[in-house]
């Protein structure tokens, strides 16, 4: 359990040392939200659609959360080349609990992230329906974090250059963003798309996000919760088992 700890706090420490970071990944977030809440947001007016900034953010909020926690797998590859893992991989420590300690690190700092496009989509007119529920939102930030660090993670331990492995995770992400309803209403999308965005997990957190911030939830946050569950397990579960065969 010291170990879970040690790597936990060391990833917000490497966060909070890279102001460059900080701001940069803000950068796209703050487009998505200015580009297309103000750009759309006369047309999905006019469509009956009411505030699209009200519709958008939660989408945004998981987006940030998405490309931060996936790319943090990244830092695999890095402790891998700086000879950092290895100084790990010797410890007397469970392998699990490094998987569990680096994932929860990451995941963490991927929700810092999307708390700060919070607040700033509180700038561009965001305004949520019941404050009281707002903790709540931070459960499913949890769980689009852990979810995605993890797979981020898992990628890393199968690919040994950090080219290789931006290029699968650009491959990946834009697809599970796109087709996560976080855009776009999932009511009236075409048969085929529904189906290919209802096996997305990001759906799921982007809708619970929406039934927690806006009351605007597809599936119902109940069934958001429990497919998101089920799939962090699924996902750190396979996770641990491919970081536990990864060479240094």
């Amino acid at each position: 359990m010291n170990a879970i700890y040690v790597l936990w706090i060391r990833q917000l420490k490497r966060y909070f040392r890279s102001k460059t970071r900080i701001v940069g990944s803000l950068g796209q977030p703050l487009l998505f939200l200015v580009a297309l809440g103000f750009g759309f947001g006369p047309i999905y007016a006019k469509a009956g659609g009411g505030n699209y900034i009200q519709f958008l953010a939660p989408g945004i909020i998981a987006m940030s959360i998405l490309f931060t926690a996936t790319f943090s797998g990244i830092e695999v590859l890095w402790d891998r080349q700086f000879g950092f893992l290895k100084e790990i991989l010797v410890a007397p420590v469970s392998r699990l609990h490094i998987m569990i300690g680096k994932t929860l690190g990451s995941a963490t700092v991927a929700v810092i992230q999307g708390a700060i496009v919070f607040f700033m989509s509180l700038v561009f007119g965001f305004r949520p329906t019941d404050l009281i529920l707002l903790p709540f939102a931070l459960v499913y930030m949890g769980l689009i974090a852990i979810i995605f660090t993890a797979l981020g993670t898992a990628i890393a331990s199968l690919i040994d250059d950090t080219q290789g492995f931006q290029l699968i995770m650009s491959f990946l992400i834009m697809p599970i963003f796109f087709l996560s309803g976080a855009l776009f209403p999932m009511q009236s999308l075409p048969k085929a798309v529904a189906v290919i965005s209802s096996l997305n997990p990001l759906t799921y957190g982007v809708d619970g996000l929406r039934g927690i911030l806006i009351n605007g939830a597809h599936f119902g946050l109940v069934t958001d919760f429990t497919v998101l569950m089920v799939i962090a397990t699924v996902i750190m579960v396979i996770g641990a088992y491919l970081f536990s065969r990864m060479q240094a």
